[in-house]
Formats: structure tokens, C-alpha cells, sequence
């Protein structure tokens, strides 16, 4: 069930901003629309971020990408303003992915879409691609895994956030998000903030609900353009994951960050933005 959700223009810029009511959640959402008057039906470009994170991740791609497509984020279910369920709660990538197809119906009333997905949301992408590729113009995966297994670091999240809490996990993770001075100081406080006034709940659940997931038998089976982008240095998926990937999905590309560890998707967001307007370019979908 879908509210009047509320518009407004800012110069060009058409800005909606609402919630979508599903499944016993409130899924927060933002629909950009400021492509000139004279493009016909512009595509949509969905963005879905990772645990300990907001759709405001994505902030710096908005001024490259905004002016040729419709740019639709939201808020994952357990993070930012939409619904953040209890403990024990279950989470399922068929959950997950529903929640995804919903919101793209907000734009796309059951049409394509391209997708771009950070971290968890990187590997719910790969999932979709697989399980729903008739809905997906392109996929594009951030600092992603296909194995739980291979991702490093994480197992330890449980025993350590129980012990010290969140704000002591979340100093510990922004070195491994971000080098030194990777990032300008109010973002690198930004971040921290939102990570550590998430739900420990939401974040030790799907890190399970990650670190369970195989999705290599999969990979061969995505048929949509896919591009990966990839740090160089990132501390939970070494570029030996993301190199396998690449080499199992039939159509990909793959670029390499110099000087990126996991939080690639903040730290590079312009550099990353202006490689997927590229990439689509490349594909046909100016």
C-alpha cells in the first residue's frame, strides 16, 4: 500500500519523498527526477546500500548521474528511517528482494530498472540479476561478495558488539571503511554516526544471513550487462573474490579502485558514478 507521497521542485528538480507500506514495514524511499524535458521515458537507476549505512551513501552520485536517469534510493528494511525489526527476526534474501521490486515499482510500475548495490547490497544484487533478471536493465555490484564464506572479518562481529557495544564497533570498522583521509572530515563523522546508531540486531542477522550465502552456481546463470567495482584494498573482500566473479558472469566488467578499502561507494562515490555512466553508455542505455 502506497501513501500520496509528497513532491516538490527545486530549480528543475522534482524531489518525492515517502514510504512504502509492505509486509508490516515502513520502507523510506526518494525518487529524483530533474532529466531535461525533452528526454522521453528516462531510465531508472535503483540504488541499494549495505549494512550500517543509509540511501545517503550515495549522495556524491547524484550530481553525475541525475541528469540523464531517474535516480531512486531507499532505505533498506532494519537501517536508516525505514522499519528496523527486533531480534530474531527473519531475514531472507526472498525478503529482501521483494522489498527491492517494490520500491522499483514506485518508478517503474513493473518495468526495467538498473541496479546498483554496495556490500550486502552488492550481493542481493547478484542474487536478483539470478532470481529476477527479466526486471533488470543492468547490474552494477560495490565491494561485493558471492561467498560468505571468503568474506573476512566478519564472524567476529557477534562476540564483539555484545562485549563493547556499538560505538566501540563502529570506531572499529571506519579505518577498515575508509584510509586516512580518505574522505573529509563531516563525512567521515557522518558515517560514524549512522553506523553506530544502527541496529546491532539488523546488522549481526543479515551479516549472518551474508556469511551463509553461496551464490557461485548462480553467477553463470545472470544474463543482464554487470560491472563491478572494486577497491583495491578492502579488508572483508579481497580482490581475488571479486576477480571470481567476474570471470563466472558471462557479460562484466570489472574496475579496480587504487587506494579504496570497503566503503568505496562514500569514499569514491563521483569516480564510481561517472564509471557506471560510462558503462551504460557503453551498453546502449544513454
Amino acid at each position: 500500500m502506497l501513501g500520496k507521497p509528497p513532491a516538490f521542485a527545486v530549480n528543475q528538480w522534482i524531489i518525492t519523498m515517502a514510504y512504502l507500506e509492505r509486509n508490516g514495514a515502513s520502507l523510506y524511499y526518494d525518487l529524483l527526477e530533474c532529466t531535461p524535458p525533452w528526454m522521453e521515458n528516462p531510465g531508472t537507476v535503483l540504488f541499494c546500500h549495505g549494512v550500517g549505512t543509509n540511501a545517503d551513501i550515495w549522495s556524491d552520485w547524484l550530481s553525475v548521474l541525475a541528469g540523464s536517469y531517474r535516480i531512486l534510493r531507499f532505505d533498506l528494511r532494519g537501517f536508516g528511517r525505514s522499519t528496523v525489526p527486533g531480534a530474531g527476526f527473519d531475514w531472507s534474501f526472498e525478503l529482501l528482494m521483494d522489498d527491492v521490486l517494490a520500491v522499483a515499482d514506485v518508478a517503474c510500475s513493473g518495468g526495467k530498472f538498473h541496479y546498483v548495490g554496495e556490500s550486502l547490497g552488492g550481493t542481493l544484487g547478484l542474487a536478483l540479476a539470478d532470481a529476477h533478471g527479466k526486471r533488470l536493465h543492468s547490474l552494477t555490484a560495490c565491494s561485493t561478495a558471492h561467498r560468505g564464506g571468503d568474506i573476512r572479518k566478519v564472524a567476529d562481529w557477534r562476540a564483539f558488539i555484545e562485549k563493547e557495544g556499538m560505538d566501540a564497533w563502529s570506531e572499529q570498522m571506519m579505518p577498515l571503511r575508509f584510509h586516512d583521509g580518505a574522505v573529509p572530515a563531516p563525512v567521515h563523522r557522518w558515517f560514524h554516526e549512522i553506523q553506530r546508531g544502527s541496529s546491532a540486531d539488523a546488522i549481526l542477522d543479515l551479516a549472518d544471513l551474508l556469511m551463509r550465502a553461496d551464490l557461485t552456481e548462480s553467477l553463470p546463470g545472470i544474463s543482464v550487462p554487470t560491472l563491478l567495482l572494486a577497491p583495491d584494498a578492502s579488508p572483508f573482500v579481497s580482490l581475488d573474490i571479486t576477480r571470481d566473479i567476474h570471470t563466472r558472469i558471462p557479460d562484466c566488467e570489472l574496475q579496480v579502485f587504487a587506494g579504496a578499502r570497503h566503503g568505496l561507494a562514500c569514499s569514491h562515490g563521483g569516480d564510481c558514478a561517472r564509471a557506471v555512466h560510462g558503462f551504460l553508455l557503453r551498453r546502449g542505455f544513454a
